[in-house]
């Protein structure tokens, strides 16, 4: 080993067994290097490591008191003891005034089995509250459409607030008040609804117990499915069949499309139909938007607009740049105007009788869907949104053993995707998904070039240069919020020289939305789900016949047949929309 490397290494024990570790290395970090398992609550690697739980605890001899593991630096020599009798007492204090302080509806929260909390008292055998004493009752924020706020299970761990400040850039939630009245909020102690919430749900991913949670409304779903008069039809986006198999006790990553449909269909839809095939309208509305600004050098650049997230961080923040924003709506909004147009016209279905369902990774969406700009003729596109997490409970309250289903395909003719769409779930997926119509259609051939590598990854900002008809096309991929403030302000203060931005409003993607599966502190610290659930769709891209939008059937037919054209009078009507300045506080 070379001399500088030996020298950037220390050496410890961790419960017996000795450990090189770099200097630099959190207690925390080296005893997992040591294969011995610290319990946290606070923790969030990266994002929140602040050491306020103290769960972490251990014992370091030679030092009075215990030393919080997650914040406390190794040293050369050290000896840490992690489960002395001393610390597991002390834990065990720990958690029995933390849970004194907390609702006690485990049987009836919507995080029963998935509670860091609630594993931790299962692990240290809290089985009665010693310190039970006064508990303080909050109010339960429900007003905005996608998140709940219920205080009364808050730890107080801080985990959201970080990851809407740190990760997101937003600052929504902080903690407010002092002592036993602290608690988080917002400002003003007002509702979700009226501050400057994104509803993007990183919170909600970040949260260890149900303080935060998504606004659900299968009820209202189970009661069209009950209706016989109710043409109740779904569709699924892309990033949701490759998170929904991890709810059932499957490899993070594993691609269930089939075993999805064959459960949905169980359930009752109708039809069960893909939002991919969405997807592929939005890139032909998209990319043909984008060639006519690029030709005219007009409103460049253009940046998409299929995150809901997102396009309210703009509306809010800055709305100046709006003429930047594609006009193009979401892939599901335009699903849903298509279904009760198209479809309903050629199937002989009253469109008020069709109750559209969309399966999303995003709880965004239930805001999105509600705007009054995502309506046709005074209906609604969508009619309502459901989370990955929501189609799980559906599935298992239905009883249905999702590992044991046989696979099905989706039903046509709105079943029909390419391999381009599949990618909208993963960061830089709705860029190249645009770049391989773009090309073909400037140069006026189906060019064999189809992988746009350079705007794959996941990095926060990821810019590359593109040449397509011998024309550079300088182009920039963002994920996550704090980095979509970054490129803005170079658009606004004129030093941005790119044509074509994709920002996404969750880091990654949809595959990480703020409805997926949530993941515990320790998985999220050892595993990285991003990566896994994006080469789940790169695959299914690389495998689809058709990896091109623009070559799917059923588009091209439904253009032939009703649109006629991309930027046609009728596709404008339909699949386009407008945003407005919105402020960020409510009175």
């Amino acid at each position: 080993m070379p001399k500088k490397m030996e020298n950037d290494l220390i050496t410890l024990t961790i419960d017996g067994t000795k450990v090189k570790v770099k200097k630099g290395t959190t207690i925390l970090e080296a005893a997992k290097q040591a294969g011995v398992d610290i319990p946290t609550l606070c923790f969030l690697k990266e994002i929140n490591e602040v050491g306020d739980c103290r769960m972490c605890i251990v014992e370091v001899e030679g030092r009075r008191g215990f030393a919080t593991s997650c914040i406390q630096m190794a040293e050369e020599g050290m000896i840490v003891h992690t489960h002395t009798p001393n610390v597991l007492e002390a834990r065990r204090v720990i958690l029995d005034l933390i849970i004194s302080n907390h609702a006690k509806d485990c049987l009836t929260c919507t995080r029963s089995g998935n509670c860091e909390l609630q594993a931790l008292a299962t692990k240290f055998n809290v089985q009665q509250i010693e310190y039970e004493g006064e508990r303080a009752e909050h109010k339960i924020d429900d007003l905005s459409p996608s998140i709940v706020r219920d205080f009364n299970k808050c730890i107080l761990c801080r985990r959201c607030v970080a990851a809407c400040k740190k990760v997101q850039g937003i600052g929504a939630i902080d903690c407010i008040n002092r002592g036993f009245e602290s608690c988080i909020s917002t400002v003003g102690d007002r509702s979700l609804n009226d501050v400057n919430c994104t509803f993007c749900g990183q919170c909600i991913e970040a949260c260890p117990t149900g303080a935060l949670h998504e606004k659900e409304s299968i009820d209202d779903v189970w009661i069209k499915l009950k209706d016989p008069e109710t043409v109740v039809i779904v569709q699924t986006a892309p990033a949701v069949r490759v998170a929904l198999g991890e709810e059932f006790g499957m490899p993070i990553g594993t691609n269930v499309t089939g075993k999805m449909v064959t459960a949905l269909k169980r359930l009752g839809f109708d039809k069960v139909f893909d939002t991919n095939t969405g997807a592929d309208f939005t890139i032909m509305e998209e990319a043909n938007e984008f060639i006519k600004r690029f030709t005219k050098e007009n409103h460049l650049p253009m940046i998409t607009s299929c995150s809901p997230g997102w396009v309210k961080y703009i509306e809010m923040n800055y709305p100046e740049l709006l003429p930047h924003l594609s006009s193009c709506k979401s892939p599901h909004q335009m699903f849903g105007a298509l279904i009760k147009t198209y479809y309903a016209e050629k199937e002989g279905i009253d469109p008020k009788n069709i109750y559209m369902v969309s399966v999303m990774p995003c709880i965004a969406k239930k805001f999105e869907r509600q705007r009054p700009e995502m309506t046709n003729e005074g209906m609604d596109d969508v009619d309502n949104v459901i989370t990955t997490r929501e189609l799980s409970r559906m599935i298992k309250q239905a009883n249905i053993e999702f590992t044991k289903l046989e696979e099905s395909t989706f039903d046509d003719p709105m079943g029909e995707a390419t391999g381009a769409a599949a990618i909208f779930g993963t960061t830089g997926g709705v860029m190249e998904a645009a770049l391989r119509t773009a090309q073909d259609t400037l140069t006026g051939q189906e060019l064999d070039k189809i992988n746009f590598e350079q705007v794959r990854g996941g990095e926060g900002i990821k810019k590359a240069i593109v040449t397509i008809a011998g024309k550079e096309i300088k182009v920039v991929a963002v994920s996550g919020l704090s980095h979509a403030k970054t490129i803005l302000e170079e658009i606004k203060q004129g030093t941005a020289d790119y044509q074509f931005v994709e920002i996404m409003a969750c880091p990654g993607g949809c595959i990480m939305g703020g409805g997926q599966p949530i993941k515990s502190s320790k998985i999220r610290s050892e595993v990285d789900v991003r990566k896994l659930r994006a080469d789940s769709l790169y695959s299914i891209d690389e495998k689809s016949t058709i990896r091109k939008s623009h070559e799917n059937p059923i588009v091209k037919k439904i253009y032939l047949e009703y649109l006629g054209k991309p930027g046609s009078e009728l596709a404008e009507k339909l699949l386009h929309t407008e945003y407005k300045a919105r402020e960020k506080y409510s009175l």
